[in-house]
């Protein structure tokens, strides 16, 4: 396993094809022998690790400069493996499972005893997933691993749907890629405590779906206080995907709600240094400054999908505002997840 300080000391990421039987088998072994591969799911990429390996497990921290008290993801393949990551599977988890997995929910669960608490950041409770891309589920199951994998990133920076987005953030600091082409969902997985009956994230599994499963309601957790700042940093957050600013590009993110807002917004800002996510269909009236040409606003399918893109695309052009529609609250799964997203990276750093 290799963590460098930077990719001109290192040998560069091995890049491996998804489509390629022996790629995977290559990235499996690189698992067992406690190595990090960045792996597709249908979220977004993820950072895998053996997450029975404490120091595979510190090893993505290291990689990612990420903080030990903001807790990771496990994934697994089967129920089988499961039971080799929690200690028990509640009634209202259960119901959840045989409606949601696999797929985009993340379930908090009790830890078993042998799972290190490095990957909860000391909690009790573990974050666990089975994904609905083949290409996780056949890496876990030749690898024979539970995975631990947040997203495949620096901390702090927009999360990776592509395998470009990974290599601009973690090329020589992992051991491998395994590219599937770009992710099918493109922005993270809900996560739920469902014995709390606590929705963390929104993601692609949806408040009312999970209240329709349980017949009782939910509670929406907000994280009050941006946890990236030392003041407000607690000793470890109660779950994975509450940071405020984890969805951040480095640009300023300024919210419009319409196309008349979004125009008027324009004739206020410096056009070099501004970019606009420009839905299919809304027209800037006389802007010439950056523009990425989003997806149609109809279609909170697409606009999640490259949303990330949206953002990362801005970036890379230097803007140091991005202007960006925020769609109308709505019972889509998708729709919350933008929403989500945009006014967690919109608040003060």
């Amino acid at each position: 396993m290799k963590i460098a300080t930077s990719s001109s000391s290192a040998q560069r990421t091995l890049h491996l094809r998804a489509d390629h039987s022996t790629d995977i088998d290559k990235a499996a072994k690189i698992l067992q022998d406690g190595g990090l591969v960045a792996m597709p799911t249908e979220t977004v990429y993820g950072l895998a690790a053996n997450a029975l390996d404490e120091k595979a497990v510190a090893g993505i921290f290291a990689a990612k400069m990420r903080p030990g008290w903001d807790p990771l993801i496990v994934h697994v393949s089967d129920m089988a493996m499961l039971s080799r990551v929690v200690r028990e599977v509640p009634t209202a988890a259960l119901m959840l499972m045989e409606k949601f997995w696999p797929g985009p929910l993340t379930l908090l669960l009790p830890r078993h005893p042998n799972l290190s608490a490095t990957v909860t950041a000391g909690r009790e409770l573990v974050g666990v997933r089975m994904p609905a891309h083949k290409t996780p589920q056949e890496l876990i199951r030749r690898s024979g691993l539970p995975l631990a994998a947040p997203s495949a990133n620096l901390f702090g920076h927009v999360s990776p749907t592509t395998v470009a987005h990974v290599l601009a953030d973690l090329d020589g600091r992992i051991d491998a890629v395994l590219d599937a082409g770009p992710t099918e969902i493109g922005v993270e997985s809900t996560v739920l405590d469902p014995v709390a009956r606590v929705l963390y994230r929104q993601g692609g599994v949806s408040r009312g779906q999970i209240e329709a499963v349980l017949n009782k309601p939910v509670t929406v957790y907000h994280q009050r206080e941006d946890v990236t700042k030392p003041a407000a940093r607690p000793e470890s957050l109660p779950s994975p995907g509450v940071g405020i600013r984890h969805y951040a590009p480095k640009a300023n993110v300024m919210l419009v709600h319409t196309q008349a807002d979004m125009n008027d917004l324009l004739l206020h800002v410096t056009p070099e240094h501004t970019g606009v996510m420009l839905p299919k269909g809304w027209t800037a009236s006389g802007w010439s400054g950056n523009v990425f040409a989003w997806e149609l606003w109809s279609d909170p399918a697409s606009l999640a999908r490259t949303l990330y893109i949206g953002l990362r695309s801005l970036d890379e052009k230097g803007v140091r505002t991005i202007v960006c529609p925020l769609p109308a609250s709505s019972e889509e799964p998708l729709v919350e997840a933008i929403r989500d997203r945009l006014l967690k990276a919109a608040r003060d750093a």
